[in-house]
Order: C-alpha cells, then structure tokens, then sequence
C-alpha cells in the first residue's frame, strides 16, 4: 500500500514539473519583439509620392497695370486713382515729341492735334517705348486716355498694336470735359486684335478721388 501511494505520488509530481515548464515556453515564444526606433523607412517611395503631387498653386497672377496717355494732366490723375484703388502697377505712354499746349489748341486749324485730326496718316504718334517689364504677369489692365474728336486720343495707338492682350481683361477709361466714351474703347479693341475687352467708362475732367475707387470697386477685382 505504502508503494502504491509513493508511486502515485511520484507521477504527480512529474506531470507538474512538465506542465510549469510548458507554460514557461508558452510565455517566451508569444511576447513579441522590441522594434529599434532606427528602423530604416522607404524614404525614396516616400520621395516619389511627394514629388507625384500635383501643384495646387494658382496659374493666374491677380496682378493689374494701369496703362495711360495723358496730354493735361487730368487722364494722369484719374490712372494714379485707380492704380492706388485697384493695387495696380502704373505705365504712362509717351509720346517721342510731346505734345506742348499750342499743339493741343484744337480751336487753331494749324494746330499739331487739328493737322492731326484732318489727316490720318499723321497719327501714327512714335513713343518712347511700348514695351511693359514683366507684361506677361499681368492679368488685368487699365488703359487709359483723353477723348480727341470721339475716339481716343491716338498717341494710345501704337500701344495697343504693340502688345499681345490675349488672356488679358482689358478695361478702358476715359476723361473728357463733355465728350462721352463713343466708339473709343471698341476702335481699341478690333485695333488689338486680342485680349477681353470690357465696357469703358468715361470720367469727367474734374472726377473725385472718390468717384475712380468707388467704380473701381464696383468692378469687383
């Protein structure tokens, strides 16, 4: 009896050294390993999907120039408004002979404007350049000019046959003392041949500076 129980006691003790020791085992084989913050990274995948990216800036610049010809002073005026209402870069037109007081005498026949006037061929005005640094940024342009006999006055011209206004909003502006815009702004447009022209405005000779920025912002630039 005696060797029955130490036997017995001999196999349980066996089988709970072996079932510690699987336990054991269980335990080591399960917990996973510490990953090393030097890891290596795809760093050349990671580089070919940010340079795949598309660009998200805009193509357009927003810029405006105020683009003017001004024989007394007032069409200057006007320009320098609107460019100071509108952010706008300013390029005054000038002609290689200026005009002086006697030759804007319209009242006088002999006059430089009234030969002018009487004779086409002599209105191709030359300027000192119709050349604008940096043109291409430009997205909306100014162009202004006094009105002559219902038309703008042509020292403009040669300006606007000059340059390329295609992808351009084009505004016309105007000044004259009675004279409204006319034809003005449209003989510019079939004269450039490009570009969106839009619906001119004519301010009179005496405008405010209040009366440029409030059309200016009516634009909605």
């Amino acid at each position: 009896m005696k060797k029955l129980t130490a036997l017995f006691l001999s196999l349980v003790l066996v089988f709970t050294l072996a079932a510690c020791a699987g336990d054991n085992d269980s335990t080591t084989t399960t917990k996973a390993p510490e990953t090393s913050s030097n890891a290596p990274s795809d760093t050349s995948a990671d580089k070919t999907s940010s340079e795949a990216e598309p660009s998200t800036s805009a193509s357009k610049t927003g810029k405006a120039l105020v683009v003017y010809y001004s024989a007394s002073g007032n069409t200057k005026r006007v320009a320098q408004d609107i460019a100071a209402a509108a952010n706008a870069d300013l390029f005054e037109i000038v002609p290689t002979e200026v005009y002086t007081s006697d030759d804007l005498n319209w009242t006088n026949k002999n006059s430089r404007v009234s030969r002018e006037h009487e004779d086409e061929s002599l209105r191709d005005v030359p300027l000192t350049t119709t050349k604008v640094e940096n043109w291409e940024s430009y997205d909306t342009v100014f162009i202004g000019y006094p009105i002559w006999w219902a038309i703008a006055a042509w020292p403009v011209d040669n300006f606007v046959k000059d340059n390329d206004f295609s992808g351009k909003t084009v505004i016309p502006f105007a000044t004259s003392s009675s004279s409204g815009m006319g034809q003005s702004g449209t003989l510019l447009a079939e004269m450039a041949g490009t570009g969106n022209w839009q619906e001119g405005h004519r301010f009179s000779s005496g405008a405010s500076s209040s009366d440029v920025q409030s059309w200016v912002n009516d634009l909605g630039l």
